[in-house]
Order: structure tokens, then C-alpha cells, then sequence
């Protein structure tokens, strides 16, 4: 990992403002045009730090941003107010239907954010970096190898080498097959031909890491002269969609990895913590290689929450849907208030718990890397 300057990190600040903004501000226009009472629009979790009321809204920032809220009356299934008279303006209170609408526009709203920033990086231009090697970490398999700066890629496992990318793909291939085939390997032959700065060339066998916050290889990117390819602007959208079905492959093959035991948790799933850290690194990389990077890291942020908020956890907008879905099924006929407040009480404190043993991984990884 290349040190940066710290105030690269606070770039997180606005990136998770806006995700947690966009996701709330969808459930809140819903409910108001649904006539639901909103008591308030939170960014954070309390303790509070500020907050504003205007009208019968509460607006505040909290202190840990791990998320938001908006607060409704009979979110858990409650019709009544605080003096047992019928609320008709509770969450509750309205049809099915509705209550469908508001719970999934947090949803929504960060997929199309999802979109519009995958559109941007494209339009933007993708950045490709010369397969030319700046750095090699101290100790790597590159290292023993006998892999030097200012080398160039030519092809792995003879495949030729164009980008940068192409060796970041071509290695990791082999490191999933390795995987797939034993999910305890420590190392997996990989076939590199490099061509050194005084012109004469290197065919080594280098034994790749497997499941290694370090790098499989242990080699860092040149990034002094990157190629940048933007899409034609009437393309960039149809891109951007794309770039959405290949994110959600990709988590799918993810969640699949961790699930089998193939893929460790605290590399598969990332924290507050750890979502800093990529962003901070994104972030400083815009001088250098362009915004195309911290764009479409925002398009995953944002999809990714979507991806999140859809599973069906109680607490999350997934496991709110599913009560509402249970009562369809039942013709109408609902869960108790107090059964389904318990099991979203549950559900949060399920999802905290996650949420600190992501977190301390995250923190583990990145001690381990310095």
C-alpha cells in the first residue's frame, strides 16, 4: 500500500454523506407523498450533534456515520399513537402497497445514483496504466524472482500483457483457480516474462501469494503515464448499466467465495473503516490517473448499499419488506407490533455486531499492511 497524505481520507466524509443522503432522501420524499408523518431525517446514528426542525421534521447529523435514518411513526407495525387513539398518518396505517414504495426507495435511489456515476466514469474516460512496474515490495515473490522497478510486463502465463489491468486479471485467475482446486493454498505457480530497463528479458516462474492483504506478486504500478479512454458521451449511459451487471456479478461470485470458505470475511466484505481507507487511496489517485477510479467507486458504494439494504435482515429495508410481504401472504393479517419490533431490535444489533467484527478485521488488514 503507497502511503498518502492524511487528508486524502477525508474524502470519505462527503462520499459517505451523500450515499447515506441520496438512500434516506428517497424513503423520505415517498413517505411524505405517501401522507406519513416523518419525525425525523437523521444522517449518522445518535449522539447528536446537530439538529434543526422545520415544521413537523426533525433534521440532524449524529455522530457515527454508519448510516441514517428516517423516523416514522408504526414502523414496527403500530397504528396507534402514544394515547392509543388510530393514527391514520403512521407508517402502519397505510395500505401495503405503499408502505412497498417508501421501504424501497432508499433502494432505489442509490441504484440510479449507482448509474449516474458509473455513467460518469465512462464518460470520463477509463484509465489504463502501462504494464511498468514502480515499485517492488521488500520480501515479495516478485522480489525472489528477481523483479526490479522500471521493468516491464510482457505476457503471464503466455498471455501478452497490453495494461497494467491485464496482469492484475491474468494473476488473479490463476489465484481462484488455486482456490477452487485447494482452499488452503499458501502459493500458485504463475508464468511472467518481463522485459528490464536495460532491454534484456526475464521468463521466471513466480510463486504468486494466495490470500495475501500484501499483493499476489508484491508489485506496484507505474502510474506516471496513464492511457485514458472515454466513452462517447451517447454510450457512456448504456455503459454505465453495464458496469452495474458487472458489479453485481462480481459481488455474487464474491458472496459465493466467502460462503464456500474460498475467500476470508475480512477480505471479502469491507467496513466503515475499510471503506475509508479505499477511498482515501482512490481520492489521492485523481492527480495522477484522472477521477474515472473515484467515480466508479462511488457507483459501487452506492450499489452496494442498494445490494445491502435488499437482504432480508430484519432492521434493513429487506427485512421491513418481508414483514409487509408475510402480511400479502396472510391476506392482510399482521405480525404482532411487539413480535416485530423484538425481531428488528434483533436484527440491529445482529447487524452492529457485524458491522465491529468487519470493522476490527479492517483494522487488523491495515495494520498488517504497514
Amino acid at each position: 500500500m503507497i502511503p498518502i497524505p492524511w487528508y486524502w481520507y477525508l474524502a470519505a466524509i462527503p462520499v459517505f454523506g451523500l450515499l447515506v443522503l441520496v438512500h434516506e432522501f428517497g424513503h423520505f420524499i415517498t413517505a411524505k407523498r405517501a401522507g406519513i408523518r416523518v419525525d425525523e431525517f437523521a444522517i449518522g446514528f445518535p449522539p447528536r450533534l446537530f439538529s434543526i426542525k422545520r415544521g413537523e421534521t426533525t433534521y440532524s447529523i449524529n455522530l457515527l456515520p454508519i448510516g441514517g435514518y428516517v423516523r416514522m411513526p408504526g414502523e414496527n407495525g403500530e397504528t396507534t399513537n402514544e394515547q392509543g387513539q388510530y393514527d391514520p398518518r403512521a407508517f402502519a396505517s397505510k395500505p401495503a402497497s405503499k408502505r412497498l414504495i417508501v421501504l424501497l426507495a432508499g433502494v432505489t435511489m442509490n441504484l440510479i445514483f449507482a448509474i449516474i456515476f458509473f455513467t460518469a466514469a465512462e464518460a470520463t474516460g477509463k484509465v489504463e496504466l502501462r504494464p511498468v512496474i514502480a515499485a517492488v515490495s521488500a520480501g515479495s515473490p516478485a522480489q525472489a524472482a528477481g523483479l526490479r522497478p522500471g521493468d516491464t510486463f510482457i505476457s503471464i502465463d503466455g498471455r501478452p500483457v497490453r495494461y497494467f489491468s491485464d496482469v492484475q486479471t491474468f494473476v488473479g485467475q490463476d489465484v481462484q483457480k488455486a482456490l477452487a482446486a485447494n482452499k488452503n493454498a499458501t502459493t500458485t505457480p504463475v508464468a511472467v516474462v518481463v522485459r528490464h530497463s536495460d532491454g534484456a528479458t526475464l521468463d521466471v516462474t513466480i510463486n504468486a501469494r494466495v490470500n495475501s492483504d500484501q499483493g499476489a506478486l508484491g508489485v506496484e504500478a507505474d502510474q506516471s503515464d496513464p492511457f485514458h479512454f472515454p466513452a462517447p458521451l451517447w454510450e457512456a449511459p448504456i455503459l454505465g448499466v453495464r458496469d452495474v451487471g458487472a458489479v453485481l456479478v462480481a459481488t455474487y461470485y464474491g458472496i459465493g467465495e466467502i460462503i464456500r470458505g474460498v475467500l476470508p470475511l475480512s477480505q471479502g466484505v469491507q467496513g466503515p473503516v475499510g471503506i475509508v481507507n479505499i477511498t482515501g487511496q482512490t481520492a489521492a489517485a485523481i492527480p495522477i490517473v484522472g477521477p474515472y477510479l473515484f467515480l466508479f467507486l462511488i457507483g459501487a458504494l452506492n450499489l452496494s448499499l442498494a445490494i445491502m439494504n435488499l437482504l432480508p435482515i430484519p432492521a434493513l429495508d429487506g427485512g421491513r419488506v418481508m414483514f409487509v410481504l408475510i402480511e400479502v401472504l396472510r391476506r392482510g393479517k399482521r405480525i404482532s407490533p411487539e413480535r416485530e419490533g423484538l425481531v428488528n431490535l434483533i436484527g440491529m444489533a445482529a447487524v452492529l455486531l457485524l458491522v465491529a467484527v468487519i470493522t476490527f478485521g479492517d483494522i487488523s488488514n491495515l495494520i498488517g499492511g504497514h
